[in-house]
């Protein structure tokens, strides 16, 4: 940053020495500077006019569900976004409960007629069956930054009248209201603003819409439910995906790690989303979705309040879009009747303070982490074995880092290594990165699950490597 200040410097007092000399060449400026202003202009108008457009469908109803009034009080009614020519703006920080539904005919009271005598259960649009996916976005015009919590499906927890269960049962016990509830119980009391319900069949349909997602499709997936006529067959690999095949990817659940790793995969797809979709002329495109979507969808947010967020999402720089998960750990074998995710309290005050602004006095205890109480895993993408890591390690454990181990390699080919805050941690995993000197720093929960802070090792490390063998020489 020093540089560019003095460079700038630089240019601005060579200006001015040379004013009377270049009148020309600043007057061509000038000229370029009122041409790109009036391009931007004419994008920004463009996206404002589908935006109005979006604005004009208020009238239609995105909530299909009949709340009570005792319900709809679980939610902040109150206003999020602008008036008149502000309306694509947020006014206030705002968490809305994203929910993706997997619904089938034994799910629901009611099934379809047409779904009865085919051999086999089809997927189901309906909002009635368990909540397969569960987000809390946090939209912060004050910080400018968005927040995603991931809240596994199998978390135990209670649900207020029903007992002690699995987190997606809420949404079968109560709807939106009660899982709204139960998730507010188990994250330390965060305020929910609104809710989004959004059906498996319009997730593929808004996937198309956006014109699909390129991803790394981590390992061969291959699996086949002939029961409910669901057939995965994806290759490793970087590669464009339509909606389909992205469900494939994000359904997919036969590895080691479950409905964690699922996880791990929506974080990868969002991500890739956002820095495919996320841009003026979505904001232009927000009718069109929302005419192919709308029929999937069930929220109590208008049009007006989602062109404000996604506005709100344009403009957000992705260095702060953060990716986290709830804290906890797998149930062991016979600790329970079922499998479950069972939630730490003590990470989630954690992150709750850090990231949501729910204050705790545990969380208070919790400010300062010691490098010598994280948990370090290093992922390498390069090829390299243990003995090319040893300079990391090393240099690692001079600064105090003293749990440090190596874990499966990163299989996506990297260029830039990412610092990965698994655990929402970002102040440690930025002390990392300038400790080391290379490196991205993320906060997501795409890294060794059992760590604190993951190391993926891109092709900047080898560049770094004769440095920290150097530094790290008794």
């Amino acid at each position: 940053m020093t540089i560019q200040r003095t460079s700038a410097e630089e240019n601005q007092s060579g200006n001015v020495a040379n004013n009377s000399k270049k009148k020309p060449q600043n007057s061509k400026t000038g000229r370029w500077l009122w041409f790109w202003v009036g391009m931007s202009g004419i994008a920004m108008v463009s996206a404002t006019a589908g935006a109005l457009l979006a604005v004009s469908l208020t009238s239609t109803p995105l909530q299909q569900a009949q709340l009570s009034p005792q319900e709809e009080a679980v939610f902040d009614g109150d206003r999020i976004s602008g008036s008149g020519l502000k309306f694509s703006q947020l006014t206030r920080p705002v968490n809305i409960l994203v929910m993706g539904m997997s619904v089938l005919p034994p799910d629901i009271q009611n099934p379809p007629e047409e779904t009865k005598n085919l051999g086999y259960h089809p997927q189901v649009n309906s909002f009635d069956g368990l909540a397969d996916v569960m987000l809390l976005i946090k939209f912060d015009p004050e910080t400018k930054k968005m927040t995603m919590l991931s809240i596994p499906r199998d978390t135990r927890t209670e649900i207020e009248g029903h007992g002690v269960k699995k987190i997606n049962h809420a949404n079968i016990d109560g709807g939106p209201a009660l899982t709204a509830k139960t998730v507010s119980n188990l994250l330390n009391g965060v305020a929910i603003d609104r809710y989004i319900r959004i059906n498996v069949l319009g997730v593929a349909k808004l996937i198309d819409a956006l014109g699909g997602v390129t991803v790394f499709v981590p390992k061969d997936m291959k699996y086949q439910d002939d029961s409910q006529h669901l057939y995965i067959n994806l290759k490793a690999g970087k590669q464009h995906l339509n909606g389909d095949q992205t469900l494939q990817l994000l359904r997919y659940r036969r590895d080691e790690l479950g409905d964690i790793g699922r996880i791990q995969r929506q974080q990868m797809v969002l991500r890739a989303l956002m820095d495919q979709s996320l841009n003026p002329s979505t904001v232009a495109q927000l009718p069109k979705v929302l005419d192919v979507v709308k029929e999937h969808i069930d929220t109590n947010l208008n049009v007006e309040e989602l062109v404000a967020l996604v506005g709100f999402g344009v403009r957000t720089n992705r260095s702060n879009m953060q990716m986290l998960m709830v804290p906890g750990r797998f149930s062991e074998k016979n600790e329970y009747d079922a499998s479950y995710w069972l939630p730490s309290k003590q990470g989630i005050s954690k992150l709750m303070a850090q990231h949501f602004g729910v204050e705790s006095q545990q969380a208070q205890e919790q400010q300062i982490t010691e490098p010598g109480s994280l948990r370090i895993a290093i992922q390498d993408s390069t090829g390299g074995d243990y003995n090319t890591l040893r300079p990391l390690i090393r240099a690692l454990e001079k600064a105090g880092y003293r749990n440090v181990y190596v874990t499966k390699p990163w299989t996506e080919p990297l260029d830039v290594s990412n610092i990965v805050a698994q655990q929402g941690d970002g102040n440690s995993a930025g002390s990392i990165r300038d400790l080391l000197g290379f490196g991205e720093v993320r906060v997501e929960s795409t890294g060794n699950i059992g760590s604190d802070i993951s190391i993926q090792l891109g092709k900047d490390w080898l560049q770094q490597k004769a440095l920290l063998e150097k530094s790290t020489q008794p």
